[in-house]
C-alpha cells in the first residue's frame, strides 16, 4: 500500500475525520465531452469506529455550459438554461472546502469522479470511495444499489437528481446500521476503499466468449480513451490468481500471463486508471 493510503489508514482512537460527499448533475453521460451544470458537496466528520458524528458545510453551486442543457436532462433534473446563466463554479472555492478532506465519496465515482478530475484539479489528489459498488447491498437486504432503492428500503424520500439533496440522501444511507454487520454503511465502504485492488484486463479474447465474460462481471473498454480495448475486471488481490484461472480455463484454452493494474482509493475510478 502506498504511504499515502497508509497514513489515510492510522486514525487517532479520538480524531474526528473530515469527509466530503459529491454529486454533480451534467449535460450528459460522457464524461470526457459533457459539462458540468451543478456541484453539490456535503462536508461531514466520522470517527475511527465510521460513526458518522456531524456535518461541517454544504456547497452549492450552477455553472453554465457551453452550449443549452438538452431538454431530457432539464425534465430529470429540473436544472434550466435560466438557472444556469451567468454562474461559473470558482475552483479556488471548491478547493477549500475540498482540501483537509481525508476521502470523497459519490454514489457512482466512476462517472463523478472523473467529471471533477476535469473541472478541479484538488479531486486528483483525493482518496475516492463508491457507495454504489463498495459495499455489498443485495448482501445486506436491500434489493439494489440505485440510491433510489436504498432510501425507499431505509423509508427515506428525497428530491432525487438535485446535487446536494442527493448528498443529504447519501448521508442518511451512509449512517444507517446494517443488519448483517452491526456496523455503519460507511464502515463497509471504507473498509473495501482502503483495500489494493486488481484490474485484470482480459485482452485479445475470443469475441464469442463476451457474454460469458460478461456474466463474470467484465466491462468493456473501447480504447478511446487510451486504455486498452478489452474487456476487464477489478478485484480483490486474493482473487487473483481465481481470475487468472478462470481466463487460462473458461476463455483462453491455454496459460495466460494477463495485463494486471494495481488501484488504491487514490487512482480508483478515476480517469487516469
Amino acid at each position: 500500500m502506498s504511504h499515502c493510503c497508509a497514513s489515510w489508514s492510522v486514525m487517532s482512537p479520538m480524531a474526528r475525520h473530515p469527509a466530503i460527499l459529491l454529486d454533480t448533475e451534467t449535460t450528459g453521460l460522457d464524461t470526457r465531452k459533457d459539462e458540468v451544470i451543478e456541484l453539490g458537496m456535503v462536508k461531514f466528520d466520522y470517527l475511527p469506529d465510521s460513526r458518522i458524528v456531524g456535518i461541517r458545510g454544504t456547497f452549492s453551486a450552477f455553472n453554465e455550459p457551453s452550449a443549452r442543457i438538452p431538454p431530457e436532462v432539464t425534465a430529470l433534473t429540473g436544472i434550466t438554461d435560466e438557472m444556469v446563466a451567468g454562474h461559473q463554479i470558482d475552483e479556488a472555492t471548491v478547493t477549500a472546502f475540498v482540501d483537509d478532506a481525508v476521502i470523497v465519496i459519490a454514489h457512482n465515482s466512476g462517472f463523478d469522479r472523473k467529471f471533477a478530475e476535469r473541472y478541479w484539479p484538488i479531486f486528483e489528489r483525493k482518496a475516492w470511495g463508491c457507495s454504489a459498488t463498495e459495499i455489498e447491498w443485495r448482501k445486506h437486504g436491500f434489493e439494489g444499489s440505485r440510491l433510489g432503492y436504498l432510501l425507499n428500503g431505509a423509508g427515506f424520500f428525497h428530491q432525487a437528481h438535485r446535487a446536494v439533496d442527493d448528498c443529504h440522501a447519501l448521508l442518511e444511507i451512509l449512517a444507517l446500521e446494517l443488519p448483517t454487520t452491526g456496523t455503519s454503511a460507511l464502515a463497509a465502504l471504507l473498509e473495501r476503499a482502503r483495500k489494493r485492488t486488481m484490474r485484470v484486463w482480459a485482452e485479445q479474447s475470443p469475441f464469442d466468449l463476451k457474454d460469458a465474460l460478461k456474466r463474470r462481471g467484465y466491462r468493456w473498454s473501447d480504447g478511446s480513451d487510451g486504455r486498452p480495448r478489452s474487456w476487464y475486471l477489478d478485484v480483490d488481490e486474493s482473487r487473483v490468481e481465481d481470475e487468472i484461472t478462470f481466463l487460462k480455463c473458461e476463455i483462453y484454452l491455454r496459460d495466460v500471463e494477463p495485463r494486471l493494474q494495481s488501484l488504491t482509493a487514490f487512482d480508483r475510478f478515476s480517469i487516469r486508471a
